[in-house]
């Protein structure tokens, strides 16, 4: 399975919750009409989160695939052409990124209907192999948070290798998505010795920059699977 990942902003002077109406119930399943489409979630920010101010983003759209074959064949349809039609109704364009990635489920577990899902943008290290670092990300770091009780899933996205080629770099270089049942349950994590061993290896992958790499706490909408 191939998945493309679809961060976006609302369109301007629209408000949290009319965006998220029309993108939930009219653009939603106009994209669910996409042939081929295996798999369509919507990732919704919580209200709370808009308290202190705008949100680098307002919603995730995951779309899976078959493979590239299946995800390129879309392009010439007619369903393709109606969904991108309807996007400037609701989104700003503008800001619109795309990732083409590759899952990996790190923890594996039942998710309860209502749980929070926290999307982490992940920026690797720019002075390393980033195939190398996407390794390390998987194998070495992703599996210090498993012992994290509160946890109930955790999937890694990463970019995958031909968003490397020629020296370019994407805007992230992957998502790490986990599940928790509530935002209490969440918090708590914080204060366990399993976190404090994931922060603590952070520097070993995570692009030391000082840029900014965001977390946002949504809620899912299940369109398509």
């Amino acid at each position: 399975m191939i998945k493309v990942c679809e961060l976006v902003r609302r369109r301007p002077g629209m408000t949290v919750e009319e965006f998220q109406a029309y993108w939930r119930d009219v653009h939603g399943p106009i994209v669910s009409a996409l042939p081929g489409l295996r798999r369509y979630v919507q990732s919704h920010p919580l209200p709370g989160g808009y308290r202190k101010g705008e949100l680098p983003y307002d919603g995730l759209a995951e779309l899976w695939f078959d493979d590239k074959e299946g995800l390129r064949a879309i392009a010439t349809t007619a369903e393709f052409a109606a969904a991108k039609a309807d996007e400037p109704n609701f989104i700003d364009p503008t800001s619109l990124i795309e990732l083409v990635v590759d899952d990996v489920e790190i923890k594996a577990g039942p998710v309860a209907d209502g749980a929070v899902k926290s999307i982490g943008f992940v920026r690797l290290r720019r002075d390393l192999d980033p195939i190398e670092t996407h390794r390390y990300w998987e194998q070495v770091h992703g599996p210090l948070a498993v012992p994290i009780p509160q946890l109930r899933r955790y999937v890694q996205s990463h970019v995958r290798p031909g968003a490397y080629r020629g020296g370019a770099r994407p805007t992230w270089d992957g998502m790490a998505l986990t599940w928790f049942d509530s935002v209490e349950d969440m918090r708590a994590s914080a204060r366990t010795e399993a976190l404090a061993a994931v922060i603590a290896d952070g520097p070993m992958m995570a692009d030391p920059s000082g840029l900014p790499t965001p977390t946002i706490l949504t809620r899912e909408v299940v369109c398509v699977g």
